[in-house]
C-alpha cells in the first residue's frame, strides 16, 4: 500500500511538474507574441510639398511623435521621405512610389502633398499634416467623422486673435494688404476668412495675390506703397520665399503680421500662431496609433488646436520703431534677441 501511494504521490508530483511547464511555456510564447505585435517592422511614406521651415520642423515632429508612440527609424521603422518641391507632378509621381513601396500608413505634409496621395490610394491610411481646411480640400467628409481613409491634424490658425494682435501692435494702420499663393486652394479659403475678419474690425482690405514665387518681390514692392501692414496666411508659396518678402517690406519698413511661428523667426514682427513642432509631434503620434491598431482613420476626428501662442520678433521691431507693450512680452515666445 505504501508503494502503491508513493508511486501515486509521484505521477502527482509528475503531472504538476508538467502543468507548470506547460503553463511557463505558453506565459513565454504569449510574452513572444505580443513582443512582436510591438517591435514588427513597420514603414511610413512622407510626402512634403515643399521645403521652408515651417514644414521642416512639421517633418521633425512627426519623427518625434512616432518615437513616442513607439516607432524608431532604424529599429523598427523605415521612413521613405519625398519632397515635390512644389511640383505637382512629382508630387503625383512621388505618391505612386510610396503607395508600390507598400507603406503601412502615408503622410501628406501640406494640402497639395496630400491631395496627391488622396488621388493615388484610397485603402492605404493617410494623416494629414498641416492641412487648414481638410473638408474644402476634399480630403474628409467631416472634420468629426472623416469616412474615409484619412485623418490628421489641421494647423488652421486663430486668425481673429492675429489681427486683434496687430490692432495691439499697429493702433494706426487702417489699411492691410494680403499676400498669397493664387494656385493653393488652402491659402484661398484663409483670404476669404481674414478679409472677413480684418473688415468687421474695421481695417480696409486690398489682396496681392501671386502665381509663384518669381513673382513676389514686385508685388511685395507695390503692396508696401499701398497698405500699412502686409497679413500673410498659411500659404507654402510665400513661406518659401520669406526672406524675399522681408527684405522687400524692410525697405519701406512696413510690417508683417504672419501665420507661423517660423515667419516671425524668418522677420516677421509677431503672431499668435500653432507651434509646428508640436503639431509634427501630434501628427506622428496619430501615425503611431494606426500602426499599433489602436485608431481607424475613419472614425479618427481631424485634431484641431484650441489656442496658439503669441510669438514676437523683438529685432524685427526695433528695425520699424515698434513699441511691444510689457504686458505682451511676458506673454510672448520672443524671436530675435540676441
Amino acid at each position: 500500500m505504501k508503494n502503491k501511494s508513493l508511486i501515486f504521490s509521484y505521477f502527482l508530483l509528475f503531472g504538476f511538474l508538467v502543468s507548470m511547464y506547460g503553463y511557463g511555456m505558453g506565459v513565454k510564447q504569449t510574452k513572444a507574441s505580443s513582443s512582436e505585435q510591438t517591435t514588427t517592422h513597420k514603414t511610413v511614406g512622407i510626402l512634403q510639398y515643399v521645403s521652408h521651415p515651417a514644414l521642416d520642423t512639421i517633418k521633425e515632429g512627426v519623427i518625434e511623435g512616432l518615437k513616442k508612440g513607439g516607432y524608431t527609424e532604424g529599429d523598427n521603422l523605415t521612413i521613405r521621405f519625398q519632397n515635390g518641391q512644389t511640383d505637382q507632378s512629382k508630387l503625383a509621381t512621388m505618391s505612386e512610389q510610396l503607395v508600390n513601396n507598400k507603406a503601412d500608413v502615408l503622410v501628406g505634409i501640406a494640402t497639395p502633398a496630400a491631395q496627391a496621395l488622396a488621388n493615388t490610394t484610397s485603402t492605404i491610411p493617410i494623416v494629414l499634416g498641416a492641412v487648414t481646411d481638410p473638408v474644402s480640400a476634399k480630403l474628409v467628409a467631416s472634420l468629426k467623422e472623416p469616412g474615409g481613409n484619412i485623418t490628421g491634424v489641421s494647423d488652421k490658425a486663430p486668425i481673429n486673435a492675429q489681427f486683434e494682435l496687430a490692432q495691439t501692435l499697429l493702433p494706426k494702420a487702417k489699411t492691410v494688404g494680403i499676400l498669397y499663393s493664387s494656385a493653393e486652394d488652402n491659402s484661398k479659403y484663409q483670404v476669404e476668412e481674414a478679409t472677413k475678419i480684418a473688415e468687421a474690425l474695421g481695417y480696409t482690405v486690398k489682396k496681392y495675390a501671386v502665381p509663384s514665387t518669381n513673382e513676389i518681390s514686385q508685388t511685395v514692392q507695390v503692396m508696401s506703397e499701398a497698405v500699412d501692414f502686409i497679413y500673410v496666411p498659411l500659404d507654402n508659396t510665400i513661406a518659401n520665399a520669406m526672406a524675399s518678402v522681408v527684405a522687400q517690406a524692410n525697405k519701406t519698413k512696413t510690417p508683417i503680421i504672419p501665420s507661423v511661428d517660423t515667419m516671425v523667426e524668418q522677420g516677421g514682427l509677431a503672431t499668435v500662431g500653432i507651434n509646428q513642432k508640436e503639431l509634427g509631434i501630434k501628427t506622428g503620434e496619430m501615425v503611431a496609433a494606426i500602426l499599433n491598431g489602436k485608431s481607424n482613420p475613419a472614425t479618427t476626428p481631424v485634431y484641431t488646436f484650441s489656442s496658439g501662442d503669441i510669438i514676437v520678433n523683438t529685432k524685427q521691431a526695433e528695425l520699424l520703431g515698434i513699441n511691444i507693450p510689457d504686458d505682451i512680452l511676458e506673454k510672448a515666445t520672443i524671436e530675435g534677441d540676441e
